[in-house]
């Protein structure tokens, strides 16, 4: 599914639009996270190499070093959540007529569903490794480029948020509660931790733009 980053935003958003089942919710906060993080490094790549920001370069570099590695990694989850819930979608048009079948199903269901849900769960992982990178680029980046700090953590908290409801309404539909409830207690808790602080990033945006 690596295609998907292959193809133009008009192609993407109009199969988005479509009634394929991938792309899909996952596949945008994955790409949301994506182009958060390429924001950050935007925010870097205007910072190196300025004297009046000679002192942090050697933090921004590094920065932006983490920055390639987690968008590159939000980038093919996009690909990775399709993949993952192609045998979701596939596994709702199996048979169901007589018992046998219907054993079948719930089986195949119950590991589709952990694999879908997984997903989603990595995207959200990724996204708040994104915010704690666009913290550190609005500290220390251009304060000319200091909205774009906040645009990027406006967004990784989109992919934060949207990739939460994927991981939910997969684990509400499986049958092992106790897996289910692994997943959605991981996935409150990065949203416990990110959340502040992309409202944290934003306001500090907020404050540095003044007025």
């Amino acid at each position: 599914m690596a295609e998907f980053m292959q193809r133009t935003l008009q192609e993407f958003n109009d199969e988005l639009a479509s009634k394929a089942p991938v792309p899909g919710g996952g596949g945008a906060s994955a790409l949301a996270g994506a182009i958060g993080m390429a924001l950050g490094a935007m925010v870097g790549s205007l910072t190196v190499g300025k004297k009046k920001y000679a002192a942090v370069e050697e933090e921004v570099r590094a920065l932006m070093d983490r920055a390639a590695a987690v968008r590159a990694r939000l980038e093919a989850l996009i690909g990775e959540d399709a993949a993952a819930f192609a045998p979701l979608a596939a596994a709702y048009g199996l048979p169901k007529e007589t018992e046998e079948q219907r054993a079948h199903k719930a089986a195949v269901m119950e590991q589709a569903l952990l694999g879908a849900a997984q997903a989603p769960l990595a995207i959200m992982r990724a996204a708040g490794e994104a915010l704690e990178l666009l913290a550190g680029f609005a500290q220390k980046g251009s304060a000319l480029a200091v909205s774009d700090a906040g645009v990027g953590a406006a967004l990784c908290r989109a992919a934060l948020e949207g990739a939460e409801f994927n991981v939910r309404i997969n684990t509400a539909a499986m049958k092992d509660r106790a897996a289910a409830r692994a997943l959605s207690e991981e996935a409150g808790a990065l949203l416990a931790v990110y959340r502040p602080l992309s409202d944290e990033i934003c306001e500090k945006v907020r404050a540095a733009i003044g007025q």
